[in-house]
């Protein structure tokens, strides 16, 4: 008996000491330093997604975060939603499966001194192409009746416009904080004349963050693909619980200072004016038209088809794309119809 009950004791000591399994590894991408992407970030930092190791990849590049993803390289990926459209053209293994958060003030478009919209017939014009500078310089002169073929269009991004702003080569440029107080200080009677906290704009839902994934990791790793979803928004709430905390944790992840970050997401656990908006769950979910309900600012339920149409159509508006896609192709509600199904909800106010 007593050789036996060692026997026991050894083989309980043998599997104490057996290296636990290994967490699965979820590549994620990032497209740019942002804080508004940093929620996966502190999901894991925190413990809020079980059994998987995410192993995050900024690219400072979204067209080569794009490609890989659609080579399954990463297997999810936060960016803006304006590519959707040509995730559906090229026919890659790529979906956008929830609108994380729209700008909310943060994107301007800043108009040179005494100049008037009819001015801009010919001259030059900034914004990043393939971008959502160029949507929004797009909306200001279809409101200001220009024609987008009327004027120069000029592939800057904000900081690389600010010498041709101040030299004058540029009459109106896509700016963003903080080229826009540059700008404005070093240039008296420049102005903004369009940003995205403009109700009409916010109505447009064309100005969003998403987050994206490969088709075939969806297909084949589907328990996955939902806990990285969950995880996302179990991030954002901590960081509507512990703002102060999380805005530190972001500032570390993406090198950035704590007060840069708080001008992007704020300090009210929800949104920052002048910065972004952050969807909570069921904000998200009523995007998709998983949940009853109306998503904020007049934005219909179930709207994520039509915003990338309307993305599409402002793509052929601008010469980047010639034909008119079927949106539903670049979109999967399904994950967030399915975390709707199993009871997960999520209201987050500021505070």
């Amino acid at each position: 008996m007593r050789k036996i009950l060692m026997a026991a004791a050894t083989g309980l000591v043998a599997l104490a000491t057996l290296p636990a399994a290994a967490a699965q590894t979820i590549n994620v991408g990032i497209c740019v330093s942002w804080p508004g992407y940093g929620m996966l970030k502190l999901a894991q930092e925190k413990g809020l997604i079980e059994d998987y190791d995410l192993n995050f990849t900024i690219f400072e590049d979204p067209l080569g975060g794009h490609a890989a993803l659609a080579a399954g390289q990463i297997d999810a990926y936060g960016c803006t939603i304006d590519y959707v459209p040509l995730v559906v053209e090229r026919g890659t293994d790529v979906v956008n499966v929830a609108f994380m958060n729209p700008s909310y003030g943060v994107d301007h478009v800043i108009l040179a001194p005494d100049t008037a919209p009819a001015d801009l017939k010919g001259r030059k014009v900034s914004a990043p192409q393939a971008y959502i500078g160029q949507l929004l310089m797009g909306l200001y002169l279809d409101r200001e009746g220009v024609p987008v073929d009327d004027v120069t269009w000029v592939n800057l991004n904000a900081d690389e416009a600010v010498g041709p702003m101040l030299s004058g080569d540029l009459s109106a440029a896509y700016m963003y904080e903080p080229w826009i107080s540059k700008v404005l200080q070093a240039l008296p009677g420049a102005k903004s004349v369009i940003d995205t906290s403009d109700p009409k704009v916010l109505e447009t839902g064309i100005f969003n963050d998403g987050l994206y994934m490969n088709t075939k990791f969806i297909a084949d790793k589907r328990e996955a693909a939902l806990a990285v979803l969950k995880a996302r928004w179990d991030g954002l709430g901590y960081w509507n619980q512990n703002t102060e905390e999380a805005n530190q944790m972001l500032a570390d992840f993406f090198q950035w200072p704590v007060e840069d970050v708080q001008f992007v997401v704020g300090t009210n656990g929800k949104s920052f004016d002048g910065g972004i908006y952050m969807f909570d769950f069921d904000e998200s979910a009523r995007m998709c038209g998983v949940l009853e309900g109306e998503p904020p600012f007049g934005i219909e339920n179930g709207a994520m088809p039509r915003v990338i149409s309307d993305i599409n159509k402002w793509w052929i508006k601008l010469g980047l794309m010639k034909t008119e896609i079927d949106a539903s192709k670049g979109i999967d509600c399904s994950l967030m119809g399915d975390l709707v199904k199993s009871g997960y909800r999520q209201t987050l106010k500021a505070h």
